[in-house]
């Protein structure tokens, strides 16, 4: 065993050399060494630590992912307001925010920053030494993610030569690289991914595990000062260069005069970038850089006066439509899907968008060959917005008269635009059903994804969800990848999920027209499967919330034979048939909520459970009937119609008072 004096330089040898390893794996995906040496070296200082922990430094790599698992973080209330930005989005509206600054100040000097598309943190340092990391929460209370935070090696965990007290806030952000390569993981592993680098990042930092967290290689960029204790600043662009002398990665900046033709220029520069960035941005922001004349400009009630946030608009590009693909949903529908030359659009590669129906082909006389304008909606779903040019080679499209998986014949729906395959042994309807009764919402059967449910399909193993309960170890073992520690754990997932409540049980049924919400309100009002099996449809259209043609499919699904032997099965495999109503009190009963947004520190099913635990309702659309909306960051149109409604609308902290009370 070394002696301490030994053992101290060992250990800072060992933390510059993987410090330097860290560096070139994680900011310039670069590695320069094998994980095993890796591990290897880190085992080593792990166990010097453990025998000299007088030694022990508070940025040894060791710390990152020190933190224990939690089911839940703990509140912090931040000392400094995390607020918003209003948010612009057009060049005038740009020109009035900077009249309205040069008529309180004389001769303004703006920044103009990047808008990172992220999640929004504090790190708080005392005498140098990262105390604590959080969430911006509603902006007065966030989440404390401390474990989490210091997995990012863009964070300093000890500044040299910093002041007593430091808080400083910034924007962690998923890269692109890390983006495509975190969703094809989950792909792979059957896990529905993440929509965009902006949820992949916020999903990735509010991991029980910093295990996890570390994984994912997020980043950070700094860009701003909330207090700062021995030191006097006088200007934004001040603050940002003393950030990067403590070793801060900092949002890139410039300065610019008050005249907007240069503060246009700067904007559009950055706009160009933006496909080019190996990080997602979503908008400009433009802030008046001296602090003293912050103070005079002062703040409404919701955002500084002193700032806005440009907004960019949705990318639009073109593309040749290459081809039109046909799925085949679970309950039969054909949807045509677009094909066409691969674009860039919000930070992803894009090269599909569905096209809907017939109808929808039509109506925008889309041909295969032309040359289509696709976007993304809501930066997130790519969608074709028309047909640009019909190209001499385009031909009209029409959908097939019979079902590409199956060769049944197909038929436009009664009662929707919809054309339908109605052969329930569909080997595509068939996948696709068995896909969502594993999924995480509905039987939530981990481990059991797309690849291997078709695997499965593939050898005869299953044909229906209840045939999931009858699978051997020996079955699996049989199988292609895998082994018997992976067996058993599907196994015993799938053995666990007989415990799901009948309203999952029903959801994952994929009755058409009947999601989760309305599966609660039939489990709620009948409270066992047996008593919606024999309720009329009658019944089942006076629960609030449920209507004639709901109902409907109800009762159509009980009384299709395929269904019923199913549900039989199931029954006799030991799932769960009897309800026991998750609701605490009635103290929301009557009301209807409705979710919009990004809510701080709740995920929208977090939210929805904890306003059903209280009797109420949680509603999709807006309407006069609406009780209250629960708007969080980036709320769209619910928000806006709930205003000209005048529906109260309240943040995640109200909802949550509103709980407690």
């Amino acid at each position: 065993m070394p002696n301490q004096t030994e053992a101290a330089a060992r250990m800072d040898v060992l933390i510059d050399t993987l410090e330097e390893m860290a560096h070139a794996y994680y900011d310039l995906d670069n590695p320069i060494a094998e994980d095993y040496a890796y591990d290897m070296l880190m085992q080593e200082l792990k166990a010097l630590e453990a025998e000299h922990p007088a030694l022990l430094r508070p940025d040894s790599p060791t710390q990152r992912v020190g933190g224990k698992a939690s089911g839940r973080f703990e509140k912090v209330t931040h000392t400094v307001q995390m607020g918003s930005l209003q948010d612009v989005f057009s060049f005038e509206q740009v020109e009035q925010f900077l009249a309205r600054v040069k008529e309180t100040v004389s001769h303004p000097v703006f920044t103009v920053e990047p808008k990172i598309d992220g999640l929004s943190v504090s790190l708080e340092y005392k005498n140098g030494v990262l105390t604590q990391g959080s969430t911006r929460g509603d902006g007065f209370v966030g989440e404390n993610v401390t474990a989490n935070l210091k997995t990012l090696h863009s964070i300093p965990l000890m500044l040299e030569n910093a002041p007593a007290l430091l808080e400083v806030r910034g924007e962690v952000y998923l890269p692109r690289a890390q983006f495509e390569q975190l969703s094809a993981r989950q792909e792979a592993e059957g896990e529905q991914p993440f929509k965009n680098p902006r949820n992949a990042a916020a999903g990735s930092l509010r991991q029980k595990d910093p295990a996890v967290t570390a994984s994912r290689r997020l980043q950070i960029f700094l860009f701003n000062i909330q207090q700062i204790e021995g030191q006097t600043i006088t200007s934004h662009s001040e603050s940002l260069e003393l950030l990067k002398t403590l070793g801060f990665p900092v949002v890139p900046y410039s300065i610019c005069n008050a005249d907007p033709a240069e503060i246009k220029a700067a904007i559009e520069t950055i706009g160009a970038q933006r496909g080019t960035l190996p990080f997602d941005i979503d908008g400009v922001v433009i802030k008046v850089n001296s602090l003293a004349q912050r103070e005079q400009i002062g703040s409404t009630a919701k955002y500084p006066k002193w700032a806005v946030a440009y907004k960019f608009p949705p990318e639009e590009k073109t593309s040749r439509l290459l081809r039109i693909e046909v799925n085949v949903g679970r309950t039969g529908v054909l949807t045509p899907v677009a094909v066409f030359d691969p674009i860039l659009l919000a930070g992803t590669s894009v090269s599909r968008a569905v096209l809907h129906n017939q109808q929808f082909i039509e109506e925008k006389d889309i041909r295969v060959g032309d040359l289509i304008l696709v976007r993304k909606a809501g930066d997130i779903i790519p969608e074709v917005l028309a047909s640009v040019e019909h190209l001499p080679e385009s031909t009209p499209y029409h959908l097939p008269d019979h079902c590409p998986a199956c060769g049944s014949p197909v038929s436009k729906d009664a009662d929707e635009a919809a054309v339908r395959c109605w052969n329930p042994a569909c080997p595509a309807q068939v996948f696709r059903a068995i896909v969502h009764f594993t999924s995480k919402p509905a039987m939530n059967i981990d481990g059991l994804g797309p690849a291997i449910v078709q695997q499965l399909l593939d050898n005869n193993l299953i044909h229906s969800p209840a045939d999931l309960y009858t699978l051997t170890a020996e079955q699996l073992l049989s199988l292609e990848g895998f082994q018997q520690k992976s067996a058993e754990n599907l196994l015993q997932a799938i053995e666990a999920s007989k415990h799901q409540p009948l309203d999952r049980v029903i959801a994952a049924l994929g009755i058409r027209n009947i999601g989760q919400t309305a599966a609660v309100l039939l489990c709620d009002h009948f409270g066992s499967l047996e008593s919606i099996r024999n309720a009329t449809a009658e019944e089942i259209a006076a629960i609030d919330g449920f209507g004639a043609i709901m109902a409907k499919s109800v009762t159509d699904a009980f009384s299709e034979p395929n269904f019923a032997a199913l549900l039989t099965a199931l029954q006799q495999n030991g799932l769960t048939m009897q309800y026991e109503s998750r609701q605490k009190d009635d103290r929301f009963a009557g009301l209807t909520f409705v979710l919009t947004g990004t809510l701080p520190t709740l995920k929208r099913e977090e939210a929805k459970a904890m306003i059903e635990a209280c009797g109420g309702k949680v509603s999709g659309s807006v309407s006069k009937k609406t009780s209250f909306v629960v708007a969080g960051e980036e709320a769209g149109s619910k928000l806006t119609k709930a205003e000209a409604l005048g529906i109260p609308v309240i943040d995640e902290a109200q909802l949550l008072r509103k709980i407690k009370e």
